[in-house]
């Protein structure tokens, strides 16, 4: 699993076993990977989260703002502004 995202002081990596951290985040673009493609995400649609499996897929949107949290191996993102790309 890796996640890069557009922190305030730069852009930066998140890998798995990272130390825990919280971040604020500026505009930029967010890259989520994980080794086997399995990702949580929001529907907007149905208003649930779901989980999807897609080998070798990697996620990638525009956001305008927000925080990151990595604790324990979970990410979490609260951003405005997605666009996916």
């Amino acid at each position: 699993m890796s996640i890069k995202v557009p922190g305030t002081a730069g852009q930066f990596q998140i890998l798995e076993n990272h130390a825990s951290i919280v971040s604020s985040l500026d505009a930029g673009q967010v890259e989520i990977a994980t080794a086997k493609g399995e990702h949580s995400f929001y529907n907007q649609e149905s208003g649930t989260i779901e989980t999807a499996n897609e080998a070798g897929k990697k996620l990638v949107f525009d956001i305008t703002g927000g925080f990151v949290e990595a604790l324990k191996n979970d990410i979490s993102l609260l951003v405005r502004g997605i666009k996916t790309i």
